[in-house]
Formats: C-alpha cells, structure tokens, sequence
C-alpha cells in the first residue's frame, strides 16, 4: 500500500520569547499560519520491519537524524507496530529555512502512517506524539492558524486569516536555531503585538494584521546574517504590505493583498535570491490523513 500526504511549510505571524524554562526550552507564545508551499510525502509499507528514508535532496538525512524518521519510529513503539515503511520526501520546502520544512515532514508522516497502520489515533493524541518530536511538530499536525504557547506545542485554533499572497524568499544560508535562541536576551520592549494579531485574525482585518506582525527573533539573526535584512529592505522597497522574518530564519516573507502586484515583488526579488515562492495563506486545518 501507498499513500501521499502534503506537508506544508508554515510562517509565523507573530513570534513572542517570554522566558526561559527549566528544561532549556523557551516560553513562546506565537501566532503561526500554514502556506500553499509544500513538500509530498511517500509512505509505502514494506515487509522487512524496517524505516527507510529516501529523497533526492542532499541536504535531508537519510537516517534517525531525519524527524519523518523519528516520527515513524516512535509511533511504530508506542503503538506495537511490525511493518515496515518506505518514506519518500520530494521537497520544496527549502532546508533549515525557519519555515518548519521538517517538522511538517514529520507531522504528515504521522498523519498518514495512522491511516496506513489502521491506528484509528485521535488527533489531538496524535498532536501530543508530535510534540515529542519537535517543538512545531503539533501545530503542523494540525494545519490551518493557530495561537501557539509553552514551547509552541500548546495549542489553540484560530480562524483563517484575510486571504493575501505571501511571497517567501529565502537567502542561500541556512541559520541554527539553537544559536539564535542562545543568543537571544528576553528584553521586556522586545515583544510584538501578539494579541493584536489574534484579533486582527478574528475580525478578519487585513491592515492590522499587517501592522501586528512581529518576531522577537528578527533582531538577533539579522545582526548575525545582515544578507536576511538585505532581503527584508528589498522586499519592502518592491512594495509588499507588511514584512517580517519567519521562525529564526533566514527566509523573510512579504504579505500582499492584490494579485496585480505580486508579480512585481516576486520578479524584484529574484534577483537577489535564488529562492521565491508566491503562495497563498491556507486556511483550513488539515485532515487527519
């Protein structure tokens, strides 16, 4: 048996550190929204009991490394699993990008890998396997718009925001996470609006949506990477709405209302980076498989 499951890559639209925990994570309280980019997932049972992970991008790992990996894995022990399965991942989702690529990688995995092995698990069961995995893993479970607080595995569903174009462009680096957050200070001016996004969401209210959004991260992987606030000056000098960096980046987005200018902002920025995508918001929560 085969199955194909998109795994879309998801932006912030807020992103607020609160503090740090004792278990070395951060306290996060972010508003986050899935985006037409997507990569496919292959899974096909196989017979020998094993994992196997294959994809044509050389910067995916082929291994335990991998989240689909782990994702497959720890299902197949907490619920007693014999098969075996192929998993094939086509990106399109640029690697280690700030637009979770891998975790949605995992979190479709897990969705389809539920139908394949008949677990009949609920899905917020399945949300909680997730967060065992990565921090995003859940929200990515879930689809759709999401309030996101703990370490952005507590979750709570929004409605879909104003229908826009997002353009993504993403700088020919990539950025580690663990850096940025180490060297991130909680600063008590550094916290967007994160309440104001949610209502701007909930009155389906494009202009303040745009005036919301934010990214207590931005700061520090700017002054790490000033390539990421080249690509943000450019992006707003082309005229997009609104622009902000996604997760700790390096990939910055672009909100625009009307479709008659998303070609100019797509085709200024080509050349600057290599990688643009013109995508819409997704609205709706995934299904279950």
């Amino acid at each position: 048996m085969k199955m194909l499951v998109k795994a879309p890559a998801k932006i912030n639209l807020s992103l607020d550190v609160l503090s740090k925990r004792s278990d070395g994570f951060h306290e996060v309280k972010m508003v986050m929204t899935m985006v037409d980019l997507a990569d496919r997932i292959e899974l096909e049972l196989v017979d020998d009991g094993m994992i196997h992970i294959l994809s044509h991008d050389r910067f995916v790992p082929g291994d335990h490394r991998n989240l689909a990996y782990k994702a497959a894995d720890l299902l197949r022990k907490r619920y007693n699993v014999t098969q075996g399965v192929a998993i094939t991942i086509q990106k399109q989702i640029p690697v280690a990008a700030g637009l979770a690529g891998g975790s949605s990688d995992a979190a479709a995995t897990l969705r389809g890998l539920n139908t394949l092995w008949d677990l009949r698990i609920p899905i917020d069961e399945l949300a909680e396997v997730g967060a065992e995995i990565g921090s995003d893993v859940s929200f990515c479970i879930y689809g759709g718009t999401a309030l996101a607080t703990g370490r952005g595995e507590v979750i709570q569903e929004l409605p879909a925001p104003p229908k826009c174009w997002v353009i993504l462009a993403k700088p020919s680096i990539g950025v580690s996470t663990a850096d940025v957050y180490h060297s991130f200070k909680v600063d008590k001016d550094n916290h967007p609006n994160t309440e104001g996004m949610v209502k701007a969401i909930k009155e389906q209210d494009y202009k303040g949506m745009c005036e919301n959004l934010g990214n207590a991260l931005e700061s520090v992987t700017l002054k790490m990477h000033p390539e990421v606030a080249h690509i943000k000056e450019q992006m707003e000098r082309f005229g997009a709405d609104a622009v902000l960096m996604s997760g700790s980046g390096p990939t910055v987005f672009g909100l625009v209302e009307y479709e008659s200018k998303v070609q100019r902002v797509y085709n200024g920025l080509r050349g600057f980076c290599d990688q643009v995508f013109a995508v819409r918001i997704l609205g709706d929560r995934n299904p279950l498989a």
